[in-house]
């Protein structure tokens, strides 16, 4: 169970609340409240973590700029290998972690599983990768550049940024979290994680992984507590150095306020999945499942609206409600294909895009079905630009097939959104699919398949609204450096001596 065992603690047995990671140590909030989890699946308090101060803020940000400073002395190879204990650590304890993200999000039991295995191999990839590319510099000559001679030698290094602010969003509490913490600290950064609240117990048990690893004192901080209480003093702190955020709307208002802090964010997408004539009808309804209803539809990089040919639409929409009718549906613990959305509020919202395409004429493929959190899979068929759903997010198991006569439509559609994380192409002709790729603007295109964030060490980045800068390992630990130049100056070019 949770809690229990290697985990105990990490948790409050007096107060049945979890606690929060600062200086090395679990501890208990002055401010003597606490913050409800609701599983998505009862719709009851399943955990309770603690509301910290903004004065324990301020001292997190203390113990982290100190330990920083020491961690940045530490070789290379140290850093390396810590991080390669971690991740031997998380995927040997992957069942109570998994078992967190069944009860706090809804997460299918099975795919649980699967983000901690797959989280930990990311962390073990970025020791790896962070040796090789922070152990590379530049020699640059002063006489390469017109007008001078050879009398000065520039050494170019990476050097950490300082303090990591890292913000992952409810739906990969675990595999976004250490899609930040791994690149921080291989770079020579300390981490301070502000988890989501759904989420944030799985968070709290991979933590923990990483102070069973050894880990200097206040290089790791946990801050859990309410975001009207300690969001934006954390998001505009002094303390700290660069922002790495995944999430929503949020990221914006954050993006005004950070000043000259560097901001890595991935904020949503909108991702089209254009259709042409000469597709495999039959690979794009078995990817439109996956990309579009894998956990509920709760993914930033889900197939969003479905854009096909007239010609082709009548076939591909019987091949996708065949397997749409085949999807189960009930709770994570029997890993059920759809299981409940992560609130009451997603859950309203769903419907109420689902409401507007009903009144606008939408044609419904499936009855629409819900119960508490759990909305059945559905897919709307003639959904019309003018319906909310064409170009809203709904991060829910609902998606829209929008019919089109030209592949220019297809891509206007797909530019005119407000986002641009990924989109997808499906044909045979790998030269339409180059050309309409390079149109559409998103930060990746899927040629043949549906949009996926992974595999991890790919870059990873949006257009417009879906976010700034551009993740994956190599990426990350790039922009969780600076470069620092050394000038040799010499008393006379290098070439009059001999």
């Amino acid at each position: 169970m949770a809690g229990t065992c290697i985990f105990a603690e990490i948790y409050d047995e007096n107060t049945n609340v979890y606690k929060y990671y600062s200086d090395g140590a679990w501890n208990v909030s002055s401010s003597g409240k606490s913050v409800p989890i609701i599983n998505p699946t009862t719709r009851k308090t399943h955990y309770k973590v603690q509301a910290c101060t903004q004065e324990e803020v301020n001292k997190v940000m203390e113990s982290s700029k100190a330990a920083q400073k020491l961690w940045a002395k530490t070789p290379l190879w140290k850093r390396a290998e810590m991080l390669h204990k971690a991740a031997a650590i998380l995927k040997e304890h992957k069942a109570p972690i998994a078992e967190c993200l069944v009860k706090e999000i809804a997460k299918p039991a099975k795919d649980a599983v699967t983000e901690v295995v797959r989280s930990g191999d990311l962390v073990s990839y970025c020791g790896e990768e962070g040796v090789r590319i922070l152990g590379e510099g530049k020699f640059l000559t002063s006489d390469s550049f017109p007008g001078n001679e050879r009398s000065k030698y520039c050494l170019v290094s990476k050097v950490p940024l300082g303090v990591v602010l890292a913000i992952p969003p409810f739906n990969y509490p675990v595999n976004l979290a250490v899609s930040k913490i791994a690149p921080a600290l291989i770079a020579g950064n300390s981490l301070v994680l502000k988890p989501p609240t759904q989420g944030a117990v799985a968070a709290l048990h991979m933590v923990h992984c990483f102070h069973l690893a050894g880990f200097p004192k206040g290089l790791i901080s946990c801050i859990t507590g309410k975001g009207s209480e300690i969001g934006d003093f954390l998001t505009m702190h002094p303390g700290v150095n660069c922002i790495s955020f995944t999430g929503g709307d949020t990221g914006i208002a954050i993006s005004k306020k950070a000043g000259m802090v560097p901001l890595q964010m991935e904020l949503g997408g909108k991702d089209a999945c254009i259709v042409l004539e000469d597709a495999d009808l039959d690979l794009v309804a078995a990817n439109i499942i996956k990309g579009g209803f894998s956990y509920s539809g709760q993914r930033c990089t889900a197939v969003k609206v479905v854009l096909v040919m007239e010609s082709v639409a009548d076939a591909l929409v019987e091949k996708v409600n065949a397997k749409v009718s085949k999807l189960t549906v009930g709770p994570p613990e029997d890993n059920c294909d759809i299981t409940p959305v992560v609130s009451e509020s997603s859950a309203n919202f769903i419907e109420g895009l689902v409401m507007d395409a009903k009144q606008k004429g939408a044609t419904f493929c499936q009855e629409y079905k819900r119960d508490g959190n759990l909305i059945w899979p559905l897919l709307l068929d003639n959904v019309k630009p003018e319906m909310r759903i064409a170009w809203e997010e709904p991060f829910g198991p609902v998606l829209p097939v929008i019919r089109i006569s030209t592949v220019e439509q297809g891509i206007h559609h797909c530019n005119a959104s407000n986002f641009g994380l990924q989109g997808c192409v499906f044909t045979r002709d790998i030269n339409k699919a180059i050309l309409i790729g390079d149109a559409m603007e998103t930060g990746t295109v899927q040629i043949n398949s549906a949009p996926a964030r992974g595999p991890d060490h790919f870059p990873f980045q949006g257009l417009k609204d879906s976010g700034i800068g551009s993740q994956g390992v190599t990426n990350s630990i790039l922009m969780m450096t600076k470069i620092k130049s050394t000038v040799i100056n010499l008393p006379s070019p290098s070439y009059t001596m001999g």
